[in-house]
């Protein structure tokens, strides 16, 4: 009997150079901002010989109170110059530059308009010698600007990047409409869609939900090194490697700027030969960039019940850990798109996997597991691991290699849980906000659109001196609200477990069609929903084969991690006995299996009590420490910039 039509495998034509680009948004070489946030990167730029006129103050709806802040760079208006306070130093007509702050972390906005400058920290100042010139300072030439473009290594604009990624290019079509034709890394179209539900020994093929003709499977990090490339053609000024660490604020309690960290502390706290003092930036609109969970941006969004003053609800996480592989031939399919839920995950725990074929034989593969799963025994490295052993996968993966590992951290709230993006001083831009759209498993096409809408409002504030709500208003227009609101109800209906969930789904998606007359809540915030140790029995993972599955050095090595080992550890407890007291007995230690670099562990004292030992420099930045400790004694901030997984192909 032949496969009924809604079980086959859906097959798409390939798209090719000629594909129709439908832009609602055309570009507009004037605009002064290309957003770059692919997840965590997020740029400013000005079109070269472009000005941004002087606000009138009898016509502005925000005059400024500092005559200096309405000041136009140029020949015969200089404009402040940098190096704490003491004046230009960089002679007439060289403006101070603008950045874009630490490999996704801290990355910020800053306008060069008037008002903008970069100076170093007064505590560097090291008395009694010569004062050190910061990295960012030293670049500088001290007779006519150029462009300032730091790159402590190569690669590092895009090393902290790590996507799936099935690629819907809608928001790149508003930016770039000709980027088919522009040699970018968007080279394979979706060819194909299967959607499993995996049994142990088992792979059934449902009807798939996923509507990918038209996207692309890419390497979401390669293509943000294309784009930044894009950007300094256009004027931006890159500076990775350089971590905000601190949002500075006026007299009047508004967002002025960042801090960057101070870089050559030792563990102790001392100075090392090395060190450099931080520098603060500071611009009249700041946009923050950070990625999932931002240090800065959780901050902001705490301090200024941003959360409260949105959709109300909280976030909710999932970590997601993926391997690209390199596969025998035979078994490459270029386009091929496998999702599957399901097994190794418990019924009460949501999930799933995923399986992207891209070009030159490479096989991304991961596993999503959302971070309010119960059993404090389960790891999500263990778990992927153990998927790995499929039959339907280990057939997939023997006789390969894999090239890269990693992980990171992703936003599921959706609708429900989108902040006022809006704050004194500046907004927050892409998933630091959170815009993933979960049933399609998709972030960037709407983390992308979100800083466009950003731009367009601070360039109008800049120029006309509308006010930057203007952002949060025209996001709510946008159809990035629409398609959140229509998936709204598909991750929080997984709170009754797998079999209601994927009912209510159906329902929602084949009835409803995303307008059902409900919207449906969140449960516990993800460090609440981990039970206590007595209600769960240890789970037995099997060993690593060294085939296809591995223990977490190797797939450490396979990261390119890298810290500076001789820093204070940039992974605080708020109080370090919580570990000893509350975690290890209540919910036998769960950062040691949560984490999936393997950074908490517990080990014996000289008089042989557990004591939890943290080996920060494996830290992946995939922030699940700070999201899913059960007291949230767990504070990630920014190691010293440059630190971190060094991605190239995820």
């Amino acid at each position: 009997m032949p496969e009924p039509d809604f079980l086959k495998e859906k097959k798409y034509p390939s798209a090719g150079a000629s594909a129709n680009c439908h832009s609602t948004l055309p570009y507009h070489p004037g605009l002064p901002f290309l957003h770059l946030h692919l997840l965590s990167l997020c740029l400013y730029f000005a079109q070269p010989g472009s000005k941004i006129p002087k606000r009138d103050a009898s016509t502005s709806k925000q005059a400024p109170t500092d005559p200096e802040a309405s000041r136009v760079p140029n020949a015969s208006n200089p404009p402040r110059g940098c190096g704490g306070g003491r004046g230009d130093r960089h002679g007439p007509g060289s403006p101070p530059p603008r950045a874009e702050l630490g490999r996704g972390h801290g990355q910020v906005v800053l306008g060069r308009t008037g008002g903008d400058e970069l100076r170093r920290r007064d505590r560097g100042r090291r008395p009694g010698g010569p004062r050190r010139r910061h990295p960012a300072e030293a670049a500088l030439p001290r007779g006519r600007h150029r462009p300032l473009r730091l790159r402590p290594r190569e690669g590092s604009r895009s090393a902290h990047i790590l996507s799936g990624n099935v690629f819907e290019p809608r928001a790149l079509d508003e930016l770039i409409p000709k980027w088919r034709q522009e040699d970018a890394p968007i080279r394979v179209p979706v060819s194909s869609d299967k959607f499993w539900m995996l049994t142990k020994n088992k792979a059934w093929t449902l009807p798939s939900p996923f509507d990918n003709k038209g996207n692309y499977v890419i390497s979401l990090s390669q293509l943000v090194r294309w784009m930044s490339v894009k950007a300094e053609e256009l004027g931006v000024e890159v500076y990775p490697g350089f971590a905000a660490s601190e949002i500075l604020y006026d007299e009047n309690q508004i967002v002025a700027g960042v801090a960057t960290n101070d870089v050559g502390i030792a563990k102790d706290g001392s100075k090392r030969e090395t060190f450099q003092p931080g520098v603060e930036l500071r611009g009249r609109i700041i946009l923050l960039a950070e990625g999932c969970r931002g240090s800065l941006s959780e901050k902001i969004i705490t301090n200024h019940k941003l959360r409260e003053s949105g959709q109300g609800q909280h976030q909710t996480y999932a970590l997601g850990i993926k391997e690209v592989w390199e596969i025998e031939e035979g078994k490459h399919k270029p386009g091929s798109v496998v999702h599957t839920v399901g097994w190794p995950l418990d019924m009460k725990t949501y999930g799933g996997s995923f399986l992207y074929h891209l070009d030159d034989r490479q096989l991304a593969i991961g596993l999503v597991v959302a971070l309010n799963y119960r059993n404090p025994f389960l790891s999500p490295y263990d778990e992927f691991q153990k998927f790995k052993q499929h039959p339907a996968i280990r057939t997939l993966l023997e006789g390969g290699t894999v090239l890269q590992y990693g992980a990171r951290t992703l936003n599921e709230g959706g609708f429900q849980s989108i902040p006022n993006p809006v704050f004194p001083g500046g907004a927050i831009i892409g998933c630091s906000a959170g815009f993933l759209n979960v049933p399609k498993i998709k972030g960037s096409h709407t983390a992308m659109k979100s800083g466009m809408l950003a731009a367009e409002a601070t360039f109008k504030a800049l120029v006309e001196g509308s006010s930057i709500d203007l952002y949060w208003e025209n996001l709510k227009k946008s159809w990035i609200w629409d398609e959140l609101y229509r998936a709204r109800n598909y991750r929080p209906a997984f709170e009754y477990g797998f079999i209601p969930g994927m009912a209510l789904s159906a329902v929602e998606r084949y009835i409803f069609k995303g307008k059902s007359p409900f919207t449906l809540k969140h449960g516990k915030p993800d460090h609440e929903a981990t039970e206590m140790v007595n209600l769960h029995s240890p789970i037995s993972y099997p060993k690593p084969d060294g085939q296809v599955s591995f223990d977490v050095p190797s797939s450490l090595y396979r990261s390119n991690t890298n810290h500076e080992h001789d820093q204070p550890p940039h992974l605080r407890l708020r109080d370090p006995a919580v570990p000893e007291t509350v975690n290890l007995p209540q919910y036998a230690g769960p950062e040691s299996r949560y984490c999936p670099a393997r950074v908490y562990e517990y080990v014996s004292d000289e008089n042989g009590d557990p004591k939890l030992h943290i080996n920060a420099q494996n830290c992946l930045h995939c922030k699940a420490c700070d999201i899913k400790d059960p007291k949230q004694n767990i504070e990630w901030t920014v190691p010293e910039g440059g630190g971190g997984p060094g991605y190239t192909v995820m």
